[in-house]
């Protein structure tokens, strides 16, 4: 999974009041006095922002897990659900 210099700022400095162009620190334009990352909080930001994709797939996949667990319960399948018009992808 790529990481973009976007994603980090988005991380780190959510409300806004950069530009960026490619993934570096330097390549940042600050255009207002928001609060701004220094140099070593954006480039510790990239981990950051993996780790926190990361743990959301994961908790995506035990929310399925789940759901097919509760399904399987019931004696049903995805594909059931599907067939019935109500599952989604």
């Amino acid at each position: 999974m790529k990481i973009s210099g976007t994603d980090v700022l988005d991380l780190l400095c959510p409300a806004g009041g950069w530009i960026i162009s490619g993934d570096d620190f330097e390549n940042i334009t600050w255009v207002d006095d928001r609060p701004r990352c220094t140099k070593e909080q954006f480039e510790a930001g990239f981990a950051q922002v993996e780790a926190a994709k990361a743990q959301a797939e994961a908790e995506a996949a035990a929310k399925k897990a789940a759901a097919e667990a509760k399904l399987a319960a019931l004696g049903l399948t995805a594909d059931d659900l599907k067939a019935l018009g109500l599952g989604g992808n």
